[in-house]
């Protein structure tokens, strides 16, 4: 993107990326008195913007899924909020908190500054030396693409990234591999569209949208889900099931296939113009079935200990009977026969450091840190990860959070 911004030469904090956690930076360093600047190489909240489907709405209702020092402008507060409704909210927040930004600049490198400390930042619209740096870009960067269909298939595919609607699609049936949240929604607008869907699932926590009156998000947070600090053993890279669109409702893979979903396991490889896939789409359902159980008996429990008066719903613990696809899988999708012509993987991010050149990572290419100050490098920060300093770190509400405690931080030096 081109540009003609000009930029400080010498900041106390540069802040990148001018997402939710970089305004959320901006927000509490002003508070703190801190003079900080902000770079995004796109527009602010970019990915709100051209990284989400067309009928993508958040999976938390407005009154979860924003700053608590600003609500989301016309929509109800039990609403979820469209993606425009969201890239608009973020320019209202940069507004509110007059964020100082300049939007079309990229970073390019970061390295320690030899001559007096601290960091130089190359950009393409010019130097900046900063005595701290807030790495704010995200934890969606480099979509994943597994290299299992050669491309000589002439199968089109395409990440959950650059999907938009049904009709960007070619004719023909749909496989959508990943099951989080992205591949089940985009696989049941697909379903409702008219497509035949083929969606390969793995492994996934599937909460109820709501219990007893109350949003599951409201749950994870009165029964201290969001603050924990570590990923349950063996979940760290389990994805969560959930939906708010069409109002919100309960992921339920059951009920897919009864609407004519083909439900498949993990896509394993492929050889012979067909998907190999693993005979574990029964062990995949039922252990979402369990953490959907497990999570109302907790409301229960609370509910009972507490004294609440919430209504009953004894309905929401009843488990649909398996479908056939479950009791006879499929282990070998023979992609031609099956009408497949649009492949789409919703197989998540992987983040990129590669411009930050400071001493701040494991072998493994990971930010070491410390609830998001480096153990490293005195004076480099890391915003909006997954599991930062708790499971609600990349969440906009515990990205704010963060925020504070690091704005402190940047205080104190």
């Amino acid at each position: 993107m081109e540009n003609n911004v000009t930029v400080p030469n010498t900041i106390n904090t540069l802040v990148i990326g001018g997402g939710q956690a970089g305004l959320a930076m901006s927000e509490h360093l002003s508070n703190q008195g801190v003079e900080h600047y902000i770079v995004e190489r796109g527009r602010i909240a970019e990915k709100w913007r051209t990284a989400r489907w067309d009928n993508l709405v958040a999976n938390g209702p407005a009154w979860h899924d924003r700053f608590p020092t600003l609500k989301i402008a016309g929509v109800d507060d039990d609403a979820f909020a469209s993606k425009d409704d969201m890239a608009a909210y973020f320019e209202d927040v940069a507004k509110f908190i007059n964020a100082p930004i300049a939007c079309g600049v990229e970073v390019t490198d970061v390295r320690p500054n030899e001559n007096s400390g601290g960091y130089i930042a190359t950009t393409s619209a010019g130097i900046i030396a900063a005595e701290n740096i807030v790495v704010a870009t995200g934890p969606f960067q480099h979509p994943v693409f597994p290299k299992i269909i050669p491309e000589q298939t002439g199968l089109k595919q395409i990440h959950s990234y650059d999907y938009k609607n049904p009709d960007q699609l070619d004719d023909g049936g749909v496989l959508v591999i990943g099951a989080g949240s992205s591949g089940a929604q985009i696989a049941d607008e697909l379903l409702r569209s008219g497509r035949v869907v083929y969606l390969s699932i793995g492994a996934h926590d599937r909460p109820p949208r709501r219990y007893r009156g109350h949003d599951f998000v409201w749950w994870l947070g009165t029964l201290g889900k969001w603050q924990m600090k570590t990923p349950p053993k063996g979940k760290e890279h389990v994805t969560i099931a959930v939906s708010g669109a069409y109002d919100g409702h309960t992921i339920d893979f059951r009920k897919f296939a009864s609407r004519g979903m083909k439900l498949l396991g993990m896509t394993k490889d492929f050889s012979d113009g067909g998907l190999n896939i693993a005979p574990d789409l029964s062990d995949n359902i039922r252990g979402g079935d369990e953490n959907h159980l497990s999570l109302l008996a907790e409301a229960d429990a609370f509910i009972s200990a507490n004294g609440l008066d919430l209504p009953p719903e004894p309905e929401a613990h009843d488990i649909l009977p398996d479908p056939d696809c479950m009791t006879n899988p499929t282990l070998r999708l023979d992609l031609n026969a099956a009408g497949v012509k649009t492949v789409i993987w919703a197989t998540g991010y992987v983040q990129d450091f590669a411009w930050l050149n400071v001493d701040a990572f494991d072998d493994a290419g990971k930010p070491i840190h410390n609830d998001g100050v480096s153990s490293s490098a005195a004076g480099i920060y890391f915003l909006g990860l997954p599991w930062l300093s708790m499971r609600g770190s990349s969440f906009i509400w515990g990205v704010w959070e963060d925020a504070k405690h690091l704005a402190k931080h940047i205080k104190s030096r």
